[in-house]
């Protein structure tokens, strides 16, 4: 457009990156080869951050080896502490925070330790991030989920109460309309197969439902969190309690039949980073844990399932919760 001449589009390839594709128009997402790439593992940010971050921020700053260390404890820190992302973007803005407030040190030829500790970080950076970890569900009704974000995989808590009701159904928790389909679909199954769970049929219409997922600002959609839904709703309708140390992803059909889902490296090192044991999955989601290296799958039991009944043998006990409600 600038200097008027033609210029033959059609040889050339353009690369876009994002970090969900929901958010690209339909029209255009059509028109594209997507290619998803799976987020690093914490032993993988330290190597990139101590082969490439740090020495690129050391030249940029100015500051020489001997003047600034870094151990691979505190770059743990700053990963698990300081960053939330599946990449190293924000790792790398720490990194070169730190040796900013280094150089500042060394231009006002003030006294200092070059060697960085883990209560500094704090002064540094400012307070660790919060983040979701794993409770003991003693609770009947609340049963940890596995979710796949813009930045990652995380950890999702469905929580179901029950009232003297009509049986109504409520859906709070910021729900996108996949999301409370999976929960109509739990619901009706459950209903449907109550006998095969020894929950009584009348109780559906004597106790209203109350489904929520917790970070209520925060907007929760897709269909990985069916088979979560569907074994809180069990866990509160019989008042059994849920394995412990369990987490579980997997889409749900109103026959019964439990689908995989995708993110499934993310998911996993979520449940790591929370200190979950044991993921229940989807068969088919078999092969996606072949293909994944076994650093990732470390302390980690994997459960396979077909349907929903195969979910609810393998997540709930025959023990039910402390107080139960008597439904």
């Amino acid at each position: 457009n600038y200097v008027e001449l033609d210029y033959d589009l059609s040889k050339v390839m353009f690369i876009a990156t994002a970090n969900t594709v929901g958010t690209i128009q339909s029209a255009l997402r059509d028109r594209m080869e997507i290619i998803n790439l799976t987020g690093y593992i914490v032993e993988e940010k330290i190597e990139i951050a101590k082969n490439f971050l740090v020495p690129k921020q050391f030249e940029e700053n100015g500051i020489k080896k001997s003047q600034l260390k870094l151990s691979n404890k505190v770059l743990e820190r700053i990963i698990e502490d300081h960053t939330r992302e599946s990449g190293v973007r924000k790792l790398e803005q720490k990194i070169a925070k730190i040796i900013r407030h280094t150089a500042k040190k060394i231009t006002t030829k003030k006294k200092y330790d070059p060697k960085i500790t883990e209560k500094q970080l704090e002064i540094i950076l400012g307070p660790a991030m919060s983040r979701d970890k794993y409770q003991d569900n003693s609770v009947a009704g609340v049963v940890t989920g596995l979710a796949w974000t813009a930045v990652g995989g995380d950890i999702l808590f469905i929580e179901v109460s029950l009232s003297k009701g009509k049986g109504k159904l409520t859906l709070t928790g910021n729900l996108g309309d996949v999301m409370k389909e999976s929960a109509t679909i739990a619901l009706e199954y459950l209903r449907a197969h109550s006998g095969q769970l020894n929950i009584d049929p009348n109780v559906f219409d004597k106790w209203n439902v109350h489904v929520h997922v917790p970070e209520g600002a925060t907007p929760k959609d897709g269909p990985s969190a069916g088979i979560t839904m569907f074994t809180a709703l069990a866990s509160a309708f019989t008042q059994r309690k849920v394995k412990s140390g369990l987490a579980m992803t997997g889409e749900i059909t109103l026959r019964g039949k439990v689908l995989p889902v995708g993110g499934i490296k993310e998911k996993i090192l979520a449940a790591k980073r929370a200190g979950l044991t044991t993921i229940l999955l989807s068969e088919e989601n078999k092969k996606d844990i072949k293909e994944i290296k076994p650093i990732y799958l470390k302390n980690l039991k994997f459960h396979y399932v077909k349907d929903m009944i195969d979910v609810i043998k393998g997540a709930l006990l025959h023990e039910k919760v402390r107080n139960p409600v008597k439904v």
